[in-house]
C-alpha cells in the first residue's frame, strides 16, 4: 500500500466507532481491500441486542441487492460460454410470459431498462408479512404486460432479476443456487458467502433490528427468510471481507477474476442514469457514481433489518464494503465518508514527522473533534460528521507543542493559536484551540455531570 493508505484506514476505523456510538446502531462490519486483499476489517456493536451477543467479522449478514451482481455476473460467464447473447429475448429461456415481457432483451433485464414491474402484487414479502413468492407466483405476476414502454428509462426491478436467475437455470439445466454457487461464488475463491438460506449449523450470523420508532425501542428480525424465487435479486448472505473480495475481482483491472476484462467493462459501463437528485449510473448488475472526484462502482443493499454497501475505486484499487444490521443503517453514509477520507488522505499525504503528536479525539461540553495530522498540516475532524473534513480548520504546527489555525471558514477562529499541554510523563492531556480547551472523554463527562448533573435543590434532574 502506498503511505497515506494506512493512517487513513486508522482514521476511518476511529470515524465509525464513534458514528455507531452517537448514532446508536446495532451493528456495522467494515472491510477495506487493497488490489483484492483484505487488508483492514472491523467488527462494531451487536449481533443480537436482544441476547447481547458481540459481532465479529466472521458473522453473516444479509446483503441483499448485492445479490443481482452476483447474478449478472453469472449471466456473463455464460455468455463468455456462449450459451447465450445479451441482445436474447428472455421468452426464449422462460415460458409462460407476457408477450411484452417475453420480447425485452436479458440486456434490458440487467440494466433495469425493460420496463417491468418492481415488486409485483407481493410487495408485503418485504416486510416480513408474507413468504417471498414461488417461482409459480413470480411467472403469475410476470404475465401482466410491461409496467413502461421498454427502453425508455431506468426502472428498477427485483422481478426482473428474478426473472433472470429462470434465464439461468434454463441455460444452465441446474437450480440457479446450486449453479450461482459453484461457478461465481466459489470459482471467486469466497468462503463465507452463499446464496441463500438456511445458513449452515452454527455458522454465526447477525440478526436484523428495526428502526427506534414506531415502536420506541429496536426489535429483533430474525433475517432467516428464504427469498424462494426472488434469491437472484436479494438472497445472498456473505461478510464484508468477502463481499470487498468479490466486488474487486469486478474492476476491468483486476489481476484476479472470475470473469473475462470484457464482461467486467460491460458490467461496470454506465449504461442508464436513475432518475433521482443523487448523480448515479447503472450499467449490469452494477451501481457506480462518484464521491470527491473518484469514480466509484459496487451495489447497495437493503432487506428488513440489513442495509449494506459496498465501492471500489479503481484511482487508488480499493475497495470498502460496509454492513449494518438495521433497517435505519448508515451503510451508505457510512461509505461514502470513507471514501472521502480515503481521498482527504490521497491528497495530503502521510503525516510528516513533525505534525505525527498531533493527533487523537479531543472533547469538551460541546462534543468532540479530531486532530488528525496529514502530510504537514493537522486538520480538525468533525467525527459527527459523515464528511468530517467539511470545512475543516487546519493547522500549521509551529513548535513541538504550538501551532496557529492557518484555514478556517469565515466563523472560525482564523489566525489564532493552539498549544498542547503535557503531563511530567510527556503526554498530552488538553489541547488549547484558540479560547477554547479540549480533554480526554472521562474529564469531560464528569465534569458536566458535575455541573449538570444535578439540579439546583440537590436532586438527580
Amino acid at each position: 500500500m502506498e503511505a497515506w493508505q494506512q493512517p487513513a484506514i486508522d482514521y476511518i476505523r476511529s470515524w465509525i466507532d464513534f458514528q455507531m456510538r452517537a448514532s446508536q446502531q446495532p451493528g456495522c462490519i467494515i472491510a477495506i481491500a487493497h488490489r483484492g486483499k483484505v487488508v483492514a476489517e472491523h467488527a462494531l456493536g451487536y449481533a443480537n441486542l436482544s441476547t447481547g451477543e458481540k459481532l465479529t467479522p466472521r458473522h453473516r449478514f444479509r446483503i441483499a441487492s448485492h445479490s443481482k451482481s452476483f447474478t449478472a455476473a453469472g449471466i456473463m460467464k455464460l455468455r463468455e460460454r456462449r450459451k447465450l447473447r445479451l441482445d436474447d429475448p428472455v421468452g426464449q429461456y422462460v415460458k409462460g410470459l407476457h408477450r411484452q415481457v417475453a420480447e425485452t432483451t436479458i440486456a434490458q433485464v440487467l440494466s433495469h431498462s425493460a420496463g417491468l414491474v418492481r415488486d409485483g402484487t407481493a410487495s408485503e414479502q418485504y416486510n416480513d408479512a408474507r413468504p417471498f413468492l414461488s417461482t409459480e407466483e413470480l411467472i403469475a405476476d410476470l404475465q401482466s404486460p410491461t409496467a413502461i414502454e421498454p427502453n425508455t428509462r431506468f426502472k428498477y426491478s427485483n422481478h426482473g432479476y428474478a426473472l433472470i436467475g429462470l434465464v439461468i437455470e434454463a441455460v444452465a439445466k441446474e437450480p440457479y443456487r446450486v449453479w450461482i454457487e459453484r461457478e461465481i461464488v466459489d470459482a471467486a475463491g469466497l468462503q463465507e458467502t452463499q446464496s441463500g438460506m438456511p445458513l449452515p449449523k452454527a455458522t454465526p450470523f447477525a440478526r436484523g433490528h428495526s428502526p427506534r420508532l414506531p415502536v420506541g425501542r429496536r426489535l429483533v428480525i430474525p433475517g432467516d427468510n428464504i427469498q424462494n424465487a426472488i434469491t437472484p435479486a436479494g438472497g445472498f448472505i456473505s461478510t464484508a471481507a468477502d463481499a470487498a473480495r468479490y466486488f474487486a475481482q469486478l474492476a476491468p483491472n483486476a489481476k484476479r477474476s472470475v470473469l473475462s476484462v470484457a464482461s467486467r467493462r460491460e458490467m461496470t459501463r454506465r449504461h442508464w442514469r436513475p432518475i433521482s437528485s443523487i448523480e448515479s449510473y447503472y450499467g449490469l448488475g452494477i451501481s457506480s457514481g462518484n464521491v470527491a472526484g473518484w469514480d466509484w462502482f459496487g451495489h447497495g443493499g437493503g432487506l428488513q433489518g440489513y442495509i449494506s454497501q459496498t465501492r471500489v475505486i479503481p484511482a487508488c484499487e480499493m475497495t470498502i464494503s460496509v454492513l449494518t444490521n438495521a433497517t435505519d443503517g448508515y451503510a451508505g453514509f457510512w461509505a461514502d465518508g470513507a471514501m472521502r477520507i480515503l481521498r482527504t488522505f490521497e491528497a495530503r499525504g502521510a503525516p510528516k514527522r513533525r505534525v505525527r503528536g498531533w493527533s487523537g479525539r479531543w472533547w469538551s461540553p460541546w462534543g468532540a473533534f479530531d486532530l488528525v495530522p496529514m502530510g504537514n498540516a493537522v486538520l480538525t475532524g468533525n467525527p459527527y460528521g459523515f464528511n468530517p473534513f467539511l470545512d475543516t480548520a487546519e493547522i500549521e504546527v509551529t513548535g513541538r507543542d504550538t501551532g496557529r489555525i492557518s484555514v478556517a471558514t469565515g466563523h472560525g477562529s482564523f489566525g489564532e493559536a493552539v498549544r498542547l499541554t503535557r503531563n511530567k510523563a510527556g503526554k498530552v492531556t488538553e489541547v488549547w484551540f484558540a479560547g477554547g480547551k479540549g480533554r480526554p472523554e472521562k474529564a469531560v463527562a464528569a465534569e458536566m455531570e458535575r455541573r449538570y448533573g444535578r439540579n439546583k435543590r440537590g436532586k438527580a434532574g
